[in-house]
């Protein structure tokens, strides 16, 4: 999946769920970790990589639509939601897949369309409460 994602030159273009705003990703290494870099205007977001392997996996187990519930890190994530699981101490990294204090949040907002990108999710495209399910 890597390859897809790209580098800092060339980073992929991507729409957030409602598809009214635009942003981009790439992947890069940061003390020594594999990270998402999220580009969203001026604001630079960082998620560890592996939350994409994690979430396709918790998805499928799932095994039906789940709402993704975006949210900043300073307000409390919606009960089962992409966005909660994303933050829990239940999730395989026990915390938060966001990695940058103050920016941590908004996972349900940045991952869900890049998953859809590389093909292993699908997810809704509607004003508000969109939602997502793995392929």
């Amino acid at each position: 999946m890597k390859e897809q994602i790209d580098t800092k030159e060339n980073p992929l273009a991507l729409k957030t769920p409602p598809l009214s705003s635009e942003y981009t990703m790439y992947t890069d290494v940061k003390d020594g970790k594999e990270v998402l870099v999220c580009t969203v205007g001026k604001t630079v977001l960082l998620y560890d990589y592996r939350c994409l392997e994690d979430l396709h996996t918790m998805l499928k187990q799932h095994g039906d639509w789940m709402e993704l519930g975006s949210a900043d890190e300073q307000k409390p994530a919606k009960e089962s939601t992409v966005e909660a699981w994303g933050r829990s101490s239940e999730n395989p990294v026990g915390g938060w897949y966001g990695l940058k204090k103050g920016l941590r949040g908004r996972f349900g907002m940045y991952i869900p369309p890049l998953m859809e990108a590389l093909g292993v999710a699908e997810i809704t495209h509607e004003a508000k409460g969109n939602k997502m399910r793995a392929k």
